[in-house]
């Protein structure tokens, strides 16, 4: 018997703010709530970005002026709006017209130059052109003959000015003690705690439950933390006549974000792993998850990603190689002046390019015996995970064969556990849909071959980075987060970025949704395509779908018994949700508590028991090779 692997809990930030309890599902299909959800939705997001405080039963404003909820939303709407999803750089982040950089040029004179410095300012290797001379302790007198080379700083302009970034004015290190982290583990603090939060579960009750190696994080970012606190400030340091930090190299590794929530959120002893799979990163680490859950290897797994790229040294990296929508080709492709930052990610329409977001999506899954047994919400499940590669290339950048495999696998996987009728009639896909010329066309070209070999018709497609911009390592978090919105709401959020589909674009079975579709899902099937044919594709079962799996498994007594047990979970976890949305963020981050030391930890021959853990962690392990061995 395979363990189902369930999603108990999920949370995390990007450009539409919380995920957690589909708050930020919400933001994107806005316009198609009702009156009282949006006030609420837009409550939320007043108070995450600092607009307002509650207080006393009432929001407050900057001036101290108490709002009910329609105020807040009638006065601050716009700015709402306009402050998150994809939108131009703010300069809170950074000045997309002034970056700082350095500038080569020589200095030469028909007459000698002289300039007085510091004696700590002179080069250890003084060049021949200089003639030095002693003024006192400090200074010294410099006179250079001829030409010199000199490094002087020069602002210049960005080519490419829009990003996904997190709602303006929500600061994550202001919400915790977060001395010299990185903005990318800042987010994985802030992102892993509401997830482990919205289970409604207090952590020592899981732990608890299990033993201590049956606890596994699983969690990365593709480029690392790459901000002054991360690589970036350590490579940049002696360019900028500083010096490396003791932080800035163990920061930067990609392998931070499972790091610190081991180490400073979940005290796991468990297994852990940071897998990077470029665009694909997310479903990488998730496959490990789900694998290791249908195993029965884990039991409780806290998967994620966590990505801050939008940095000028990124963004100009991607606009090298002609892969991100810049201002100049966004105004061509308008024929205007004025570039609309917000529409600046077209998947599947007339497009020029991706735009860079910045995300942490975090999931805590359990198998489905331990979810029943501790009363957890289930919000899907995810059967599978496929992985594959393009064969040989041209270019490692182009798209290839891998993809083709991981789509189709996980329809025929699907199908095989539900039938051709639910996949047929109640599936639909999150592309990838990076919004690129190329993309539209070799992912269009997949979905639709797939669809005719399945005798899928009409098969609805949507593609979130027209929200959120592409996040590279949690790009595929984004996806799951907003498909259990679409299982929660029976709402597809359309790609409102586009006017019409392009017309190379193959879509004889496809139903690109273009506006926000009321429908009932039960199966969504997350698309990736990496950079250097690094396909996956996840397939996750609604609620619903997950419901009845457990009624055929389990007893009608042990399923009522489960039901029973929810009902709390679900009281602690709509009281997060709603402190939260107050701004009562919470935060997990327990640095120097709970450290286990040498004689915290006492072994047999048959098991290994760690002080503060209720059960041992067995060391009676099975011969695998009976047949090859004679022990």
């Amino acid at each position: 018997m395979t363990n189902l692997p369930v999603i108990v809990g999920f949370g995390g930030y990007n450009a539409a703010g919380r995920s957690s309890f589909h708050h930020g599902f919400r933001r994107t299909i806005l316009d198609s709530l009702s009156k009282d959800r949006q006030v609420q939705t837009l409550c939320g997001l007043a108070v995450l970005m600092g607009l307002v405080s509650y207080q006393d039963e009432a929001y407050v404003d900057l001036q101290g002026n108490r709002l009910d909820q329609n105020e807040v939303s009638n006065k601050y709407r716009e700015r709402i709006l306009e402050n998150t999803l994809i939108r131009r750089i703010h300069q809170d982040h950074f000045d997309p017209d002034n970056v700082p950089g350095i500038q080569d040029f020589s200095l030469t004179s028909d007459e000698p130059i002289a300039l007085v410095l510091k004696r700590s300012e002179m080069p250890k290797q003084v060049p021949e052109n200089w003639n030095v001379t002693s003024i006192d302790d400090d200074k010294v007198r410099v006179v250079m003959d001829g030409s010199t080379s000199l490094k002087a700083e020069r602002l210049r302009i960005l080519e490419v000015s829009s990003a996904g970034l997190l709602p303006t004015g929500f600061d994550p290190s202001k919400h915790y003690a977060s001395k010299f982290h990185p903005k990318g583990l800042q987010m994985t603090i802030l992102g892993a705690s509401d997830a482990i939060r919205s289970t409604g579960i207090e952590w020592e009750k899981v732990i608890g439950a299990i033993k201590p190696d049956e606890l596994a994080v699983y969690a990365a970012s593709t480029f690392g933390q790459v901000d002054d606190y991360g690589f970036a400030g350590y490579f940049q340091s002696r360019l900028k006549a500083g010096r490396p930090t003791s932080k800035q190299l163990p920061f930067g590794l990609n392998t931070m974000p499972a790091d610190f929530i081991n180490a400073y959120m979940c005290g796991s002893v468990g297994t852990t792993a940071a897998v990077t799979g470029a665009c694909a990163t997310f479903l990488y680490n998730l496959r490990l998850a789900v694998n290791d859950i249908k195993s029965g290897r884990q039991r409780v797994v806290v998967c994620g990603s966590s990505e801050a790229p939008v940095t000028p040294e990124i963004i100009e990296g991607f606009a090298a190689m002609s892969a991100l929508a810049t201002d100049k080709k966004l105004r061509a492709l308008d024929n205007t002046e004025d570039c609309d930052h917000q529409r600046a990610s077209r998947p599947f329409g007339e497009n020029v390019g991706f735009t860079l977001g910045e995300s942490c999506q975090f999931f805590v899954l359990m198998d489905e015996a331990l979810a029943m047994q501790l009363g957890a919400d289930i919000y899907g499940a995810i059967p599978d995970v496929f992985v594959n590669a393009d064969g040989y290339k041209k270019s490692v950048s182009s798209p290839g064969a891998g993809n083709y495999i991981t789509v189709a696998k996980a329809v025929a996987a699907a199908r095989g556990v539900f039938g051709d009728e639910v996949v047929q009639q109640r599936s639909f896909i999150q592309a990838h849909g990076s919004s690129t010329p190329l993309n539209r066309v070799t992912e269009s070209m997949i979905f639709d071959k797939v669809a005719a070999n399945f005798g899928i018709e009409n098969w609805p497609v949507t593609a979130v980075k027209a929200f959120f911009g592409h996040s590279i390592g949690p790009a595929s978090g984004d996806q799951l987060s907003n498909a259990l919105g679409t299982f929660a709401e029976d709402m597809i959020s359309g790609i409102k970025t586009v006017d019409a589909v392009a017309d190379d674009v193959l879509q004889d079975r496809l139903d690109i949704v273009l506006q926000d579709k009321a429908a009932k899902m039960d199966i969504a099937f997350l698309n990736s395509k990496g950079f250097g044919g690094n396909n996956a594709t996840a397939w996750v079962a609604s609620p619903d779908l997950v419901e009845e799996m457990l009624k055929k498994r389990y007893s009608k007594a042990d399923y009522e018994t489960y039901v029973e047990r929810r009902e709390s979970t679900r009281v602690t976890a709509k009281k997060y949700d709603e402190q939260a949305s107050k701004g009562q963020l919470d935060p997990i981050y327990n640095f120097g508590e709970g450290v286990i030391v040498d004689d915290d930890v006492q072994m047999s021959a048959s098991a290994l028991n760690i002080e503060g853990f209720s059960h041992p962690i067995s060391l009676d392990i099975e011969n695998p090779y009976k047949d090859m061995t004679d022990i």
